[in-house]
């Protein structure tokens, strides 16, 4: 493990964080790797003190080659790419890594027997969460790929917690507003209404949160304009690593899923 270098915050008079962990960001999509960036910085300064964060890198292949291996269901390929991020980012002298994308997750199997560093779960960071806060059937957006996907049953299972995924028009309706508009940054007024009645429906369906299950999601879509409470996967990775971060502490990489057949 790396240690951190100590730093001096210049409006006190003494060290502001000896001992925080590197984050490596293994990162898919530019507007989500953003926003888990921005608020590791934010965030940071409000537990560190005035402008000060954790040390972070971050590493990304194009996401086109990502889509091509999701296309072509080539999950091990999917996991070579976060393999190839996960090992730069350990020779930069990161301590733990994330991943702000909910959808490559489906990779894990791939990834953890043969990485450098310990990860965080995505969708098992927002179990906990959930549970936590006393839900007990979640509405799951997010990709097609991720929303017909077991990341997020398997990890809401595990909490004992329900699930439930949208009708095929609206997971068809969700993958094309992220994959067309959000991962490019446009947000058009009309879409994100369009989100709003899917999470109404899932309202409907019974469920108490949503969870936002695409890492560009919580750019359009919150507690003040949902029918649900939201429970945001890209910042509550972000403060997952940081606590982890200023624990100071690495625990065991979590049991790698089997391998998607």
């Amino acid at each position: 493990m790396n240690s951190a270098p100590m730093t001096t915050n210049p409006t006190t008079t003494g060290p502001v964080a000896t001992a925080a962990l590197h984050i490596g960001i293994v990162a898919c999509s530019a507007e989500g790797a953003a926003l888990c960036y921005r608020t590791l910085c934010a965030e940071g300064s409000q537990r560190m003190g005035p402008h000060a964060h954790p040390e972070i890198s971050l590493h990304t292949h194009s996401l086109a080659d990502y889509v091509v291996c999701l296309n072509n269901q080539d999950l091990a390929g999917v996991g070579a790419l976060m393999l190839s991020s996960a090992n730069k980012l350990a020779r930069a002298g990161a301590d733990l890594l994330i991943c702000p994308d909910n959808t490559i997750h489906q990779a894990w199997g791939h990834v953890l027997p043969r990485s450098p560093l310990p990860w965080l779960h995505i969708a098992e960071e927002v179990a906990l969460q959930a549970a936590a806060q006393g839900f007990r059937r979640i509405g799951i957006l997010g990709t097609r790929w991720l929303v017909d996907s077991e990341v997020y049953p398997d990890k809401l299972g595990a909490q004992g917690l329900q699930w439930v995924r949208p009708i095929e028009e609206d997971r068809l309706t969700l993958g094309r507003i992220i994959m067309d508009e959000l991962v490019y940054g446009v947000f058009q007024p009309g879409s994100v209404a369009r989100l709003q009645g899917i999470v109404e429906r899932l309202r409907d369906a019974g469920c108490d949160a949503v969870v936002l299950g695409c890492t560009e999601l919580p750019l359009v879509l919150n507690d003040g304009n949902c029918a649900l409470p939201t429970l945001d996967s890209t910042r509550i990775l972000a403060r997952a690593a940081l606590s982890r971060a200023l624990s100071g502490a690495l625990s065991p990489a979590p049991s790698p899923a089997p391998a998607p057949r």
